[in-house]
């Protein structure tokens, strides 16, 4: 079986409890990274909390796009140094990349990149990405790095990206709203209209929501590509799609070709 390149993002809000940064969840995650390495998986994370952990240290009005980018510069290397602990447990090296949206504008810049990501990868080493927030505000103000890492899953040639988050699947209806919403488990399409409906994150941290995630999909499925979201909470869902190839929950989003819906 030949080697598997995923990315794995893991929201703002998966990261964070009650105003702390959540050390056993980023723990879980590692964990997981470094099992999935041992069934021949390449894994790039996508990270997003900088500004989650900055707050920790330094309590900033985070309405302040200045502020956040403040804290986004404390909170980064101390994400990192909390990674870097977790994955020594496991005898795993990780690194930093911090890239910003315009990489993925200039072909030169994307090759670049992505040979120094293929250099880690090909060496063991878990790159953590996430977009240099101090310079970069579109993040800081929409998208808490959705739509980011499909273009890392993409343009770096990962066969599908799996974001965990604070919404543990994507419903017929709000589920926080509907008692009888429904778990869609296989998407292949997505309407225009759930593409722009009006954003709704659900954490004071967190800047994207179910929208941006669909986003994603959308990108990574117009590209050929797979995404799947699940819980970052507790990760039995994730673990038994990649470890084990069945659905517990969450939802695939995949495009279906008229030969697979034929033979359905």
């Amino acid at each position: 079986m030949g080697v598997k390149r995923i990315v794995i993002k893991v929201g703002s809000h998966v990261l964070t409890e009650n105003g702390a940064i959540a050390k056993e969840r980023i723990f879980a995650l590692v964990e997981l990274i470094s099992m999935l390495q041992l069934y021949n998986y390449q894994v790039i994370l996508v990270s997003s909390g900088a500004v989650s952990a900055g707050h920790t240290l330094l309590p900033l009005d985070r309405n302040s796009v200045a502020n956040k980018q403040a804290l986004a510069a404390i909170g980064q290397p101390l994400l990192l140094k909390m990674y870097q602990e977790k994955f020594a447990k496991f005898n795993l090296i990780c690194s930093q990349v911090l890239l910003s949206a315009d990489v993925f504008e200039v072909s030169a810049q994307i090759r670049h990149a992505k040979v120094a990501i293929d250099t880690l990868l090909d060496n063991g080493v878990v790159p953590i990405i996430n977009e240099n927030d101090t310079v970069s505000v579109e993040e800081l103000i929409f998208g808490d790095n959705d739509r980011l890492s499909a273009h890392v899953a993409h343009y770096f040639d990962a066969k599908m990206l799996i974001i965990l988050s604070d919404i543990d699947a994507f419903y017929d209806k709000d589920p926080n709203r509907y008692n009888d919403a429904k778990r869609r488990d296989i998407v292949s399409t997505i309407s225009q209209e759930e593409l722009e409906a009006e954003h709704t994150p659900n954490n004071e941290f967190a800047t994207g929501g179910i929208v941006t995630k669909l986003q994603s999909a959308d990108f990574m499925m117009r590209h050929n590509k797979e995404m799947f979201l699940a819980s970052g909470f507790e990760l039995n869902d994730v673990k038994s799609f990649l470890l084990d190839g069945k659905y517990l929950g969450g939802t695939l989003f995949k495009k279906i070709d008229k030969e697979e819906l034929y033979e359905k």
